[in-house]
């Protein structure tokens, strides 16, 4: 890495380094599983068997079908809101399994 004069924030400093960074992919796991259970809540985490990002695909694993219809019907919505959780575009569809 180059030495740059100017000053810049850790925050920013750890983003430019991870973006170039095989990290990032982990990290975005972690955050994603963590995202679905806040946004989605105990009720939809409860019945929730796995979360794994797959480029830009979320796969969900549910235990229960009449719930993986109903969130189905939702999928759009789910998609922006995890998004705006997290503060950036990092999904662009949602499987439900």
């Amino acid at each position: 890495m180059a030495r740059s004069d100017e000053e810049q924030s850790l925050g920013d400093a750890l983003d430019a380094f991870l973006k170039g960074s095989k990290l990032r992919k982990g990290l975005d796991q972690v955050d994603i599983t963590q995202a679905w259970s806040e946004v989605l809540g105990p009720g939809v985490s409860n019945y929730t068997q796995n979360v794994r990002l797959q480029g830009t695909t979320l796969y969900v694993s549910l235990s229960s079908s009449v719930l993986r219809e109903e969130l189905s019907l939702g999928r759009s919505r789910i998609v922006v809101l995890l998004n705006d959780h997290l503060g950036r575009e990092i999904i662009d569809s949602i499987v439900l399994r």
